[in-house]
């Protein structure tokens, strides 16, 4: 590797590191680290794979997504394939909120979202704070956008469900869904800054 190529694959690790490590961290409670590494080993090694046809961040977020998903079936038990419809960060052992959310409608949030379908999650997560458009989670997922669109919505309707069914107080249930993009932007700012 020429020292331009090093010098470049450093700026692209500096540049996507919060991103790939907030992608982990409220999914998994313990190896992040390695997986944000393992991440980057396999984005240097199999960087001939990288089309332009999208971002490099898209890609990267595609490693990350396929090392999440090997780590999690490795990790489970049962002898049925991993489902990331069905099962949720909870249901594969992670806490049930393992950061000390600031307010009381990130908490909320928090709590849902590690309780929604890994798929939902994932997805919504990438939405909210990685700021990917319909197209990307198409290309990441590997759906026509209007597909990826399609289970946006329906993991927004998921997740605005699963918050009625966990607050019972009207005013917070209130202000954590009518503010559900900053209350997500609060989460993504702590996310970057816990280790």
């Amino acid at each position: 590797m020429a020292f331009g190529d090093r010098r470049a694959g450093n700026d692209l690790f500096k540049r996507h590191f919060d991103s790939i490590r907030r992608f982990f961290r409220n999914k998994v409670d313990f190896g992040v680290e390695d997986l944000v590494q393992r991440t980057f080993v396999a984005c240097v090694e199999g960087q001939e794979r990288f089309r332009e046809d999208s971002s490099f961040r898209t890609y990267l977020f595609g490693i990350a997504h396929n090392i999440l998903r090997e780590f999690l079936r490795a990790k489970q038990r049962a002898p049925a394939p991993l489902d990331l419809e069905q099962t949720s960060a909870i249901d594969l052992g992670a806490s049930p909120v393992s950061l000390l959310a600031q307010r009381s409608e990130e908490k909320l949030l928090l709590h849902a979202l590690r309780r929604l379908p890994l798929a939902s999650q994932i997805i919504l997560e990438l939405y909210y704070w990685e700021k990917m458009t319909g197209g990307e989670l198409g290309v990441l997922l590997n759906v026509p956008e209007d597909t990826a669109r399609s289970r946006l919505r329906k993991a927004k309707r998921q997740l605005e469900q699963l918050i009625q069914q966990l607050e019972s107080d009207h005013e917070n249930l209130h202000s954590t869904l009518s503010g559900l993009d900053r209350w997500a932007a609060g989460l993504r700012d702590q996310l970057a800054l816990s280790r």
